[in-house]
């Protein structure tokens, strides 16, 4: 392999792919004016929805929305290089503009994205961090997680390991809800991390670098039977692009792999974000003020088909002195007796009779919207426990008007403002432009012996398009990282290309390291920030 900088002058040598540069002289300073027109939108409308607050502590909001985008700047030049290797590689594309052309999409996708892996992630969270996002215990706990995956994040781009950000930032949840249940007094009714929805995201970040690297040897082995060109399998020729059909379908897979990866890895950023709005203004964010009738008139008919399913299981005789508290027991210990059925049924009637009077969630006070949403989140996190634990078997009849209950509390709590979704694209896309040259050495040259070919990068950028796409349809995260990195290994293993056991003992070691560093950090974070706030 070509070295990436000469021994003596210290810059890329003339036929190294990354001294190509290639990038058109109007991209920058058109990217310059969507990033100044998109500061000004962001601005304007988040003024807007501060217009519903009675106070807004702004040097807070301030401070907490930087870092959040700052998470997000760090996850654009550390994930996304891994798209732009192979284009980079194989001459497909001059490295500065190819670094452009991924920014650009991965602003694209952050914009299209469903936000099914915002809440999926934020699912892990400890419930009553959630209801107290705005005391003192929920900015300890979104600052430790944020400032612990940055510094995560920083130190592995820093020695040049393709670590994931999706990894890390699942690990920074369970140190918090680790530390929250740690610190918490003696006999406190305080859940730490909720094990089975942390089972599931971590099966998932396990599994698809397996996909990866199995999927793109497989591909590879396909093409090579089906697709019988000699050049799709040479090594580039000095400078010279591949041929056009090549060139097209590997620019193809990176496009297609960073859209995906702003798609899914972007939602991190959101979900972090809203979480944020939601525990410094309340009430400006903590219910989606839409002014459309349709939300709210679709929660009060979901809470009493409930509250009327719930009715025939609960046995005579059965009370509640206090149903909230009874319902918060059953979803901290997740634990059901008969005592909750009938308090989860009188809070249901309660918090749906509080929201009667009014039309729409934009008539809602102000006043009651933070107790409101709250609320609503803790009777669906209550009903969890019947649909996806079983813990109250129910007929099919009112399981439904479980189901549909949930669909309404999404619509009327799990939003994402557009504006949001612009200021992360926006820090994703600029941090596609900055920092990205060591990782992209490292898939590029480090993980093989050979030089990666054309049908090498084809193969595992297609693979990894279609699983990150797949996953962020499915709403769970996947690491960008893993799955590429993995994908180009599989493809030099079935080449018979040999891998650089070195490189590949730093990846692994990064995986397994990611995961009980960023818990440790976060802990460590959240019981010192625990003090301040």
């Amino acid at each position: 392999m070509v070295d990436v900088v000469s021994s003596e002058a210290g810059i890329p040598r003339p036929d190294h792919p990354l001294a190509q540069s290639g990038g058109a002289k109007w991209f920058l300073p058109a990217f310059g004016v969507l990033v100044l027109v998109g500061i000004i939108y962001v601005g304007y409308a988040l003024s807007q929805d501060l217009a519903e607050a009675k106070t807004v502590p702004w040097i807070l909001l301030g401070i907490a929305l930087l870092i959040a985008l700052g998470f997000e700047f760090v996850n654009g030049f550390h994930d996304t290089a891994n798209a732009v290797a192979t284009v980079i590689y194989t001459r497909s594309l001059p490295a500065e503009f190819a670094v452009m052309w991924s920014g650009v999409f991965n602003f694209l996708g952050v914009l299209t994205s469903s936000g099914a892996v915002a809440f999926g992630i934020l699912s892990l969270l400890p419930v009553e961090l959630i209801l107290q996002v705005g005391s003192s215990s929920g900015f300890a706990m979104v600052f430790a997680l944020l400032v612990a995956a940055i510094l995560w994040n920083l130190g592995t781009w820093f020695l040049g390991l393709p670590a994931s950000s999706s990894h890390t930032m699942v690990g920074s949840i369970i140190g918090v809800g680790l530390a929250n249940q740690f610190t918490a007094p003696a006999g406190s009714a305080t859940s730490g991390v909720d094990w089975g929805q942390a089972t599931n995201v971590g099966t998932t970040l396990l599994v698809s670098p397996i996909i990866g690297f199995f999927a793109a040897a497989v591909l590879l082995y396909a093409m090579k039977l089906l697709v019988r060109n000699p050049a799709l399998y040479e090594a580039p020729k000095g400078n010279t692009p591949p041929p056009w059909w090549i060139r097209a379908l590997l620019i193809f897979t990176c496009t297609g792999v960073s859209f995906a990866h702003g798609s899914n890895d972007g939602q991190k950023g959101m979900g972090l974000i809203m979480l944020i709005l939601i525990g410094v203004v309340p009430t400006a964010f903590a219910l989606n003020r839409t002014p459309d009738i349709n939300y709210l008139e679709a929660y009060k008919s979901a809470s009493v088909s409930v509250e009327q399913a719930l009715g025939k299981y609960v046995k005579p005789g059965v009370t509640a002195a206090d149903p909230k508290a009874a319902v918060q027991e059953a979803v901290r210990s997740k634990t059901w007796n008969d005592q909750t059925t009938v308090a989860l049924q009188t809070y249901i009637h309660n918090t749906t009779a509080e929201l009667q009077p009014y039309a729409s969630v934009d008539k809602v006070p102000t006043d009651l919207v933070s107790n409101a949403r709250n609320d609503i989140y803790l009777i669906g996190e209550a009903l969890k426990l019947i649909d996806k634990k079983k813990l109250l078997p129910m007929q099919a009849d009112d399981l439904k008007a479980v189901t549909d209950y949930h669909k309404a509390v999404d619509n009327a709590t799990k939003f994402i403002p557009l504006w949001v979704k612009v200021a992360v694209a926006l820090a994703l896309g600029l941090g596609t432009m900055v920092g990205w040259k060591r990782i992209v050495v490292t898939v590029g040259e480090k993980i093989g012996k050979s030089h990666l070919t054309y049908g090498q990068g084809a193969a595992a950028e297609l693979v990894a398009m279609i699983t990150i796409g797949m996953a962020d349809r499915l709403g769970l995260p996947v690491s960008t990282t893993h799955v590429l990195s993995s994908g180009v290994a599989g493809t030099m293993a079935a080449n018979g290309s040999g891998l650089q056991w070195s490189t590949v003992r730093n990846l692994l070691l990064a995986w397994v390291l990611t995961l009980p560093c960023s818990i440790a950090l976060a802990f460590v974070l959240f019981v010192i920030l625990r003090q301040v706030f």
